[in-house]
C-alpha cells in the first residue's frame, strides 16, 4: 500500500472534512467550492471507468461512453489491479446503498 506517502496535516484536514459531510447536498456544495468543475468531473469519470472495468467492459466502450483517455483507463486499471482496493470498496458500498439501481 502506498497510503503513507499521502499522509499529512493538510490531507487529514481535507479527508476529515469530507467525512464530516452529512448528505449528497453537502457534498455537492463542498466540492463545488473546493474544486473546479473539470476536477470534479475527472474524479467522477475515474470512478465510472473503474465501475465499467469491473464489469469487464472494453477500453473502446469505456472510452466511447465516458470520454476517458486510454491513459486514464490504464491508470484506473492499474489501481484496480495493484492499488489499495479502494475503488472496489467504494463501488461495493454504493452498490449496497442503491438497491434500486441494481435492478
Amino acid at each position: 500500500m502506498q497510503i503513507n506517502k499521502l499522509k499529512g496535516k493538510e490531507l487529514d484536514q481535507l479527508f476529515n472534512s469530507v467525512l464530516s459531510l452529512k448528505d449528497l447536498d453537502e457534498c455537492y456544495r463542498f466540492f463545488d467550492d473546493l474544486c473546479t468543475v473539470n476536477e470534479i468531473q475527472s474524479l467522477a469519470q475515474r470512478l465510472e471507468v473503474a465501475r465499467m472495468l469491473r464489469e469487464g467492459k472494453t477500453y473502446h466502450k469505456i472510452e466511447t461512453e465516458t470520454g476517458a483517455s486510454t491513459a486514464t483507463i490504464s491508470r484506473v486499471k492499474r489501481c484496480l489491479n495493484y492499488g489499495n482496493d479502494a475503488y472496489e470498496m467504494a463501488l461495493e458500498r454504493i452498490k449496497e446503498d442503491s438497491p434500486a439501481e441494481q435492478e
